[in-house]
């Protein structure tokens, strides 16, 4: 799966063996920064200055001709100590965001990059702070050298705390996990990333004691358990200034009228209201304040039930059926509670499924998807075909790598979530049926489901704000367990999965099959999925709106007063807790949940009907699920290998896209008899744009290319079986000037 188009992606991507920073070629000495990182909802508009600059390190012991030393004589001092000194080091400011304190800090430390076991990079000072590991090198790059997209917040060397996955030293050339307690420092730190940069950092010529503080410091401070109230989250939302922006048009759902209007908008109000019955959390803590449930609902059938085996509604279809979640009982309830309980959703079901809808489906995601603990491994295995130290790594995983990425079974699960989606939609919009998704507490793959079927059948949620407010309305005031699932504290492995990264790839999927029917690009998606590690945006750090509004409220009136208060509508808040227990509802109601037969029969016929149409970019949404349809996110998950990047693919393929678009809008003016002159003429203006970026990297503009070509490392094996292409490794890929052919 994914592995048709990502193949060319791979083999014909080798960087021609020649420098070059998207404008002109550089020597050797000076070559283009390392990519950024780009996290963060506020990073949307980028722009800045450039970052260190990177110097070729020798790895000999010291030229020839050189007058010897004295017997009594014995020099330790090796080139890359030397190479320091040959440019004057300028000292680099440190840029601190408001709360955010210095905590330790080291000198003369080597940011280095591995190729092939040669070592070069620049050196400069390690520092970690409250908020975030910054490498402060060099900043003496000229204006023609910045990027023109830069992270407002996060800048290309730095690391904010969370988003530490794993900690390595290096000792005799051995590397060993670091965390607790250290009895020996390492020389070498190597520092993994959840956004899977992975950073090295040469100690070998810092003093001790700056090795013991910054090394301590950073494992401390990252990896080891923590209170919510320490969180960096507090002391910036206490520092920084309000936010006074009026432009946002997310809708938040902390008021009745959000919910209201969103029953109009989807006709769903003539069934379904909006109640105010966990005022104060009274009913339950898990649940927000409001919430829609069907209109026979009283306050005392929610109260008595604590929220539990409440369908709670998710969205209305054009033809009136709607989508709702429920969580579900514990296993071990009594059995006169299950009895009085299925009575109580009988009566429910028939207020539901008036004429002309069919009964009420039900889905227990429970029995019917993967496992948070199957998510979470499958994703584990999936990260490290990306955490790639050097070339040399790369390309040895570069031969069985299509394997490897089959054996994760990460790609098979983002299959089954848009296939359950499919089934969903084929309900709501093929049979005009009710269905009702049900989960342990209806936070995980409830949201997923939710989200993706909302997303397929309401173009109002393939805008920009449209899908900010769906993950409001889903995943924070739906429960979802951000602070759990992220394992922000570090307090409980078992709990942590990538549920709503595992969303965002299902998203990311229709987007790159359909982009016209969205008004987000995949660059969206990434920053997106970077932000869930900046502990700036509260919406993805509580695991409920009870314990944001508890915490934030008490932190505020614990720290001195300030003009300074976060905003309510920050961000996007829910909780869920508990473990993974099998719910046995379905059981109970399974008279209404058609056989797998016919569900599968009205499954494939829905599917290929839909696809043997033209595509309404407008309408519903089906994506391409059989084998090579569902691809690897390539600019989320390997922006940092250079070797994996596609020279001239950067602007030069947004331009493509663009073009195409262009001839779209042609026709749709040729069919309204309107002049297209000016179309065609814009059509012009965007060739020089592809002549001057044809240097990018694909991976823009995340990544520039920053390496020269490295022959790959093949195994004996492979090279018997290529026979008489025994020299295919030693040539360089032909470098094509993109400017001399357009």
């Amino acid at each position: 799966m994914g592995g048709v188009n990502y193949v060319s992606h791979r083999r014909a991507a080798l960087p021609p063996d020649e420098p070059n920073d998207g404008e002109e070629s550089e020597s050797w000495e000076e070559l283009p920064p390392p990519p950024h990182p780009l996290a963060g909802a506020a990073a949307a508009s980028w722009g800045g200055r450039g970052a260190p600059r990177l110097a070729m390190l020798g790895k000999g012991a010291g030229g020839s001709g050189a007058k010897p030393a004295k017997p009594s004589f014995v020099s330790y001092v090796c080139p890359e100590e030397i190479h320091i000194k040959d440019p004057v080091e300028k000292e680099v400011n440190l840029r601190l965001l408001p709360g955010e304190l210095l905590l330790c800090e080291a000198s003369t430390v080597l940011k280095c990059i591995q190729e092939d076991g040669s070592n070069r990079g620049a050196y400069g000072k390690l520092i970690c702070t409250n908020f975030k590991i910054a490498f402060l090198g060099d900043e003496s790059a000229s204006d023609d050298d910045e990027p023109e997209f830069k992270n407002k917040i996060i800048g290309e060397n730095d690391i904010t705390l969370h988003c530490v996955d794993h900690i390595y030293g290096v000792y005799d050339e051995k590397k060993k996990s670091l965390f607790g307690q250290l009895k020996k420092y390492p020389e070498k730190l190597i520092i993994c990333c959840k956004d899977l940069r992975v950073f090295h950092f040469c100690l070998r010529y810092t003093k001790e004691e700056e090795v013991k503080r910054i090394v301590s410091g950073i494992v401390h401070h990252s990896q080891t358990p923590k209170l919510l109230k320490r969180l960096f989250l507090f002391s910036y939302a206490t520092a920084a200034p309000t936010n006074t922006d009026t432009q946002n048009q997310t809708v938040m759902f902390d008021a009745i009228k959000d919910w209201r209007e969103e029953l109009e908008r989807t006709k769903g109000n003539m069934k379904y209201k909006v109640v105010s019955a966990n005022k104060a959390y009274k009913v339950s803590e898990k649940l927000p304040l409001y919430f829609v449930v069907p209109m026979s609902l009283s306050e005392e059938d929610i109260l008595q039930y604590q929220g539990r085996g409440i369908p709670i509604w998710c969205w209305s279809c054009h033809n009136g059926a709607s989508l709702l979640k429920m969580s579900a009982f514990p296993k071990e309830q009594e059995d006169n509670t299950s009895q009085m309980h299925k009575i109580f959703l009988d009566g429910v079901y028939k207020t539901i499924n008036k004429p002309p809808y069919e009964v009420l489906k039900t889905d227990d995601l429970s029995s019917s998807l993967p496992s948070l603990q199957d998510i979470q491994t499958a994703y584990t295995r999936f990260k490290q075909l990306f955490l790639i130290d050097n070339s040399t790594d790369f390309w040895d995983t570069d031969v069985k790598w299509f394997s490897l990425l089959e054996s994760t079974n990460w790609l098979e699960i983002v299959r089954r979530c848009l296939k359950k989606a499919i089934e969903v939609v084929e309900y709501l919009e093929g049979q005009n049926t009710n269905i009702l998704l049900v989960e342990e507490n209806a936070s995980d793959l409830c949201c997923v489901i939710s989200s993706l079927v909302q997303v397929m059948m309401d173009s109002h949620y393939r805008t920009k704000f449209g899908f900010q407010s769906l993950i409001q309305k889903e995943w924070v005031m739906g429960g979802h367990c951000f602070l759990d699932r992220c394992n922000h504290l570090r307090q409980n492995d078992k709990e942590e999965a990538p549920v709503f990264l595992l969303f965002l790839d299902c998203v990311w999927q229709l987007v790159q099959q359909y982009p016209p029917a969205f008004e987000f690009t995949e660059t969206y998606l990434t920053v997106l999925s970077d932000s869930l590690y900046i502990p700036i945006f509260s919406t993805f750090f509580f695991n409920s709106q009870h314990q944001k509004d508890t915490n934030m409220h008490q932190r505020q009136l614990s720290l001195p007063l300030t003009q300074s208060k976060s905003s309510p509508k920050r961000g996007f808040f829910r909780e869920e807790t508990d473990h993974f227990i099998k719910n046995i509802l379905g059981k109970r109601i399974s008279k209404l949940i058609n056989s797998s037969d016919e569900l599968h029969n009205n499954f494939t016929e829905f599917y290929d009907s839909w696809h043997c149409k033209p595509v309404d970019f407008h309408g519903l949404l089906l994506p391409h699920i059989e084998g090579p349809g569902i691809k690897v996110w390539a600019q989320r998950y390997l922006r940092w290998i250079p070797e994996a990047q596609l020279l001239g693919g950067g602007t030069v393929a947004t331009a493509t896209k663009i073009l195409d678009v262009m001839e779209e809008v042609q026709s749709l003016q040729k069919k309204m008899d309107e002049n297209h002159s000016q179309t065609v003429s814009q059509g012009r203006e965007v060739l020089p744009v592809l002549r001057n970026s044809a240097r990018l990297s694909s991976l823009f503009p995340f990544a520039l290319l920053q390496r020269h070509s490295l022959k790959p490392v093949l195994p004996t094996s492979t090279w018997k079986d290529l026979e008489d292409e025994e020299d295919l490794a030693k040539r360089d890929d032909e470098f094509v000037d993109l400017s001399d052919v357009i």
